[in-house]
């Protein structure tokens, strides 16, 4: 059975972490470095005190990530070397298949290739800098902070406007014209037709 933990904080390697997801928008990533460059060094220690990355402990005591994949990418590309992390559950004592099921009911993976695919487990990548891009969850990373939809709780909520996003816009576009994707990704999420996605602040009607 797991067992919560209190939100004591460790350092680990960035490289040592284990994502729990198969893709970042690398957008998203980009946005992420140029902020980070902004920090002057006294400030920097602050920030990484400020973000704390929640893992799963797993088999061979190892640290599977389970939220900020893509600040943890972005920190890896700036040449971090160690970060916090917070634990919020203990699960080293299951054997490797209890453990996936264990994440997969909770929700705490997304094993969801570039393609809206779902593949096995084994497929993971190994660290946070073998993840693939999606343009389109870089599309729905930046709808989001356009004001699109709004921050939810539901688990992988912006992979989810991803996906919707994946059957609505070209790929050709999401790959090659990031303006023009917005654009239609934001006409899609003011629209009744993203009504069933997860922050979704579009207009509602009236009695």
């Amino acid at each position: 059975m797991a067992q919560a933990l209190s939100p004591i904080l460790h350092s680990v390697a960035i490289a040592d972490l284990r994502p729990t997801q198969m893709t970042v928008g690398m957008h998203e990533v980009r946005r992420k470095q140029k902020e980070w460059r902004t920090l002057a060094d006294g400030k920097r220690a602050e920030f990484l005190g400020r973000h704390m990355v929640p893992i799963v402990r797993g088999p061979k005591d190892r640290a599977y990530i389970i939220d900020h994949h893509h600040l943890a990418r972005a920190l890896h590309e700036e040449g971090v070397k160690d970060i916090l992390i917070s634990a919020v559950a203990d699960l080293r004592k299951l054997d490797k298949d209890a453990f996936w099921t264990f994440l997969d009911n909770r929700g705490w993976m997304h094993p969801f290739d570039d393609n809206g695919k779902r593949q096995t487990r084994n497929e993971l990548p190994k660290t946070v800098a073998d993840l693939d891009d999606d343009p389109y969850r870089s599309l729905a990373g930046e709808l989001r902070f356009a004001g699109g939809f709004a921050k939810d709780t539901a688990p992988f909520s912006e992979f989810l406007w991803a996906d919707a996003l994946r059957r609505r816009v070209p790929r050709k576009i999401a790959e090659n014209d990031f303006d023009e994707g917005l654009r239609l990704a934001l006409e899609f999420a003011k629209s009744a037709d993203a009504s069933f996605l997860p922050g979704w602040c579009g207009p509602h009607a009236h009695d």
